[in-house]
Order: C-alpha cells, then structure tokens, then sequence
C-alpha cells in the first residue's frame, strides 16, 4: 500500500500529517486502498466499509461509526489511501473527517473550523452533527 495519490482533490491532511480523501460517491477518483461509505447505494470497488449514517444526520450506531473511524484511522497510519464518501460529500463526508481529525489530536470543539478551512467551507451541515462530536475522543 502506499501515500501517495494520483488525484489530490479532497485531500484532508491531519495534524500528524496524514491525508485522507473525502469526496462524493458519484464523482470519479483515482482508487483508495480502503473508503468509509456513509451512503446507501454503489460502493466503490476497492475495500470499504459502510456506516449506517442517515443524510443530515448522526450515525444509527455510534459505537460501529467510531470502530469503522478508528479502523480508518489505522490504515491511514499504515500508509493505505483512506476515503470517507457520502452523496453530498459534505455533511456526513465532513462530520466523518472532523471525528478523524479528533482521533489524530485536534480538539472537539475545534475540529469543525479545521475541516471547514481545510476540505470544504461547508463540511459538516447541521447542529446535531456538530454536537456529534463530542462522542469522539483520540485513544
């Protein structure tokens, strides 16, 4: 496996310097070794795995989401290309990166303005997905 990445849109780099991919199932991109589906519908043909994540939502099992986030996480670390993908790309796409940006060391309450200044301006739509957060913690 490796870090490198042929197409960089949607890159997200976290703290430790790790690069994650957040986009939307639709679009095209260059094959990830391992991708988070937080949708129903096509799944990408490398490796996933999905969370039950309603659209505007939070995710029906957190405890599921947080071992699928940490199981991310994981790979990352061993040098795979990780993606997190929804239909929009942004809200669940976002909520799933900003919970990956806690895991490697930003604080909770400050992990929305990281994703939002370093993915998408708008990542991570709604309230409930804000206060979401706080159920994430690094370890």
């Amino acid at each position: 496996m490796r870090e490198d990445w042929a197409d960089e849109t949607g890159l997200l780099t976290l703290p430790s310097g790790l690069r994650v991919r957040g986009r939307r199932l639709r679009d095209e991109r260059s094959p990830a070794d391992f991708a988070l589906v937080l949708a129903s519908g096509p799944v990408p043909a490398w490796p996933h795995r999905r969370i039950d994540w309603p659209d505007f939502r939070t995710p029906r099992d957190t405890d599921d989401a947080l071992d699928a986030l940490r199981e991310a996480m994981g790979r990352a670390r061993a040098g795979e290309r990780v993606e997190v993908a929804c239909m929009g790309g942004k809200g669940r796409t976002g909520t799933a990166l900003a919970a990956l940006a806690v895991l490697d060391g930003v604080p909770a309450g400050e992990a929305v303005a990281y994703v939002r200044e370093r993915y998408h301006p708008r990542a991570v739509e709604t309230p409930w997905q804000r206060r979401w957060l706080r159920r994430v913690t690094p370890g």
